[in-house]
């Protein structure tokens, strides 16, 4: 199998598997993957995610100049090429609307403590990048201050954005990002939050720079939570 039809495949596998587990509805959501230093291939603008075919996809340049398609690129595709422009080491990208953390989202919160062994290992912070109109510029411009030191990011009033060395790795991103909102807003209901203490938070940043040297790791807020306050 070509490289190229590889990723065209694993595009189609992960948008399925978004659509499945819903974290995207309709024509929510896109992802892209970069093929080449200077080519990506993005999911096209309209189709529900769960339709799209390895012919669907969209390639183009690093200017948003298209090469390859019959189908317009995302309307997110500004969003896309911003991130990629600022992380050389992001090879893949993610947004969907994942519910619950997309509720943390519109309720204006960001994911900024350590709680979860997960998240701490496989995410780390999650900003919350302030509103702008989807599918603009400046919602590209909005991600400047956060994108080179996040892997993942809430969007107000919007969804989320994951990004990776990898397609699998972004994806993987999404989903864990969606269980923790799931997890902490169960945590909520009952009453009380509890942050891990240094020590663990060490190994568990110490374990993920063994695995991923290198790595962007934006780290979390290690103060205590106390009964009602928020994550």
């Amino acid at each position: 199998m070509s490289g190229a039809l590889a990723h065209r495949r694993e595009i189609v596998k992960v948008c399925r598997r978004l659509y499945e587990r819903g974290l995207i509805a309709g024509p929510d959501g896109n992802v892209s993957v970069r093929i080449a230093q200077d080519r990506i291939l993005v999911t096209p603008s309209g189709m529900s995610k769960v339709e799209v075919t390895t012919d669907d996809l969209v390639e183009l340049t690093m200017d948003g100049r298209q090469r390859r398609g019959a189908r317009q690129a995302s309307s997110e595709i500004a969003m896309h090429l911003r991130i990629y422009e600022r992380r050389a080491d992001v090879r893949a990208v993610v947004h969907a609307h994942p519910p619950t953390a997309t509720g943390f989202a519109v309720a204006g919160e960001s994911f900024t403590t350590c709680v979860l062994p997960e998240m701490i290992f496989q995410v780390g912070w999650v900003p919350l990048v302030p509103y702008a109109t989807p599918g603009t510029p400046d919602l590209a411009d909005r991600f400047e201050p956060f994108v080179a030191g996040h892997d993942a990011f809430l969007m107000a009033n919007h969804g989320a954005t994951t990004v990776g060395a990898n397609l699998l790795l972004a994806h993987q991103r999404m989903e864990s990002l969606e269980q923790s909102a799931r997890i902490l807003l169960t945590a909520r209901l009952l009453g009380r939050v509890n942050t891990l203490n240094g020590a663990d938070i060490r190994a568990l940043v110490e374990a993920r720079e063994r695995a991923m040297p290198g790595a962007v790791y934006p780290g979390c807020n290690v103060t205590p939570i106390t009964h009602g306050s928020r994550v």
